[in-house]
């Protein structure tokens, strides 16, 4: 299924998808654990993709 399909996004795929590392990606997530966005499966989150475009375009549109 195409990344922008999809409901939630791993971390690599989420970098990929919005052109950040995947180094950016994890601090994003280490600084919004608790977000809406992340999705806890056991230790490893996933990126509800929706609802991180939606954070991202309100960072960028904040600057």
């Amino acid at each position: 299924m195409p990344w922008w399909n999809k409901y939630t996004l791993s971390v690599q795929e989420a970098a990929e998808y919005f052109g950040f590392s995947d180094k950016k990606v994890r601090k994003i997530i280490d600084e919004h654990k608790t977000d809406n966005f992340v999705l806890w499966n056991g230790t490893r989150p996933r990126i509800k993709r929706q609802l991180f475009e939606k954070f991202v375009d309100e960072k960028l549109n904040s600057i």
